[in-house]
């Protein structure tokens, strides 16, 4: 999958693809529901299948020090949707200029000049443009306009619910991970630097790979069963493991971290990029008397967590 970050100059391979267009903060399955639509045409026409979303998220300039809300940073969308068969992914700035091109001059300066796009695939609730100005009506009439394809799709559902990122956010606050798994269409994951902490783990036994948040959602506190992913070094694969997502108050702390114990494992993953998927909340985050006790629970946690993987259809 190529990546590009502005509209003009587009190398020639790239133009004409057919676009589907949103933020797909978590590529969810009503995200999926369009890439797909998109992915049916490319082929059809015989044309690379685009994506164009926009980086930083609008949501996060127009509110800069709002709380993280998203479900995927940029790096672990981009992944998913080469999973999904995309080839290029247009990652367009949003800034001041941006935010006030009129919904006209988004589409002729940015789908029909810049990426020449053959046919643009938008879900039923899409806006675009200054002041989220543009819609689905407005994107067809364009495309009749200027002589490009425009396909919308509908709203998908899961039995009674709607399939939305502020549905999954919700879910992920109630500790609701298989839930939120669910309308996503894959687990949802934190990824991220393992950075180096205060080592207690390995004094106590149960050495911790540490994960900040950064710019994701903070789902319900406590621990997890998980899968890890590490994407590089020596020790690259799948693993399993326990998770902690909180503030360890046990140890007086005040900033929010995710910290892993991968199961049956020996190196230093220091530096290394890791995606640590949530499966099961097994616990709430609680404050300990002391080491011992928290020692205790770990090993309890960690067997819980070890027959909620062994469960997996998919256990490895």
């Amino acid at each position: 999958m190529q990546i590009i970050r502005h509209f003009e100059h587009v190398p020639a391979p790239l133009r004409g693809s057919v676009l589907a267009l949103g933020n797909f903060d978590g590529v969810h399955k009503g995200h999926q529901k369009v890439i797909g639509e998109a992915r049916r045409v490319a082929e059809e026409l015989d044309v690379p299948l685009g994506v164009l979303v926009f980086e930083p998220h609008p949501r996060q300039f127009f509110a800069p020090d709002a709380p993280f809300f998203r479900l995927t940073p940029f790096r672990a969308k981009a992944r998913l949707l080469e999973g999904f068969g995309v080839d290029l992914l247009v990652a367009l700035p949003f800034d001041a200029a941006m935010s006030q091109r009129q919904p006209v001059e988004f589409v002729h300066d940015v789908l029909v000049q810049g990426l020449q796009a053959s046919h643009v695939v938008a879900g039923y609730d899409h806006h675009f443009g200054k002041g989220r100005g543009g819609d689905a009506t407005a994107l067809r009439y364009f495309g009749e306009m200027e002589g490009f394809g425009v396909s919308i799709v509908s709203e998908e559902r899961d039995g009674e619910t709607a399939v939305s990122s502020s549905r999954i956010r919700a879910l992920l606050a109630e500790g609701k991970a298989r839930e939120a798994a669910q309308l996503l269409g894959h687990w949802w994951s934190v990824e991220g630097v393992v950075q180096q902490g205060d080592q207690r783990g390995r004094t106590i036994g149960f050495a911790t790979a540490n994960l900040p948040l950064m710019d994701h959602v903070e789902p319900a506190f406590g621990v997890y069963a998980v899968l890890i992913e590490i994407e590089d070094g020596d020790l690259k694969g799948h693993y399993r493991g326990v998770a902690n997502v909180g503030r360890r108050p046990t140890f007086d702390k005040a900033d929010v971290l995710l910290e892993v114990h991968i199961f049956d494992f020996e190196g230093d993953i220091y530096g290394a990029h890791v995606a640590v998927s949530l499966i099961e909340h097994i616990r709430p985050e609680l404050k300990f008397s002391g080491i011992d006790a928290l020692k205790e629970q770990i090993a309890i946690d960690s067997g819980k967590a070890r027959l909620i993987l062994d469960a997996l259809p998919d256990a490895s």
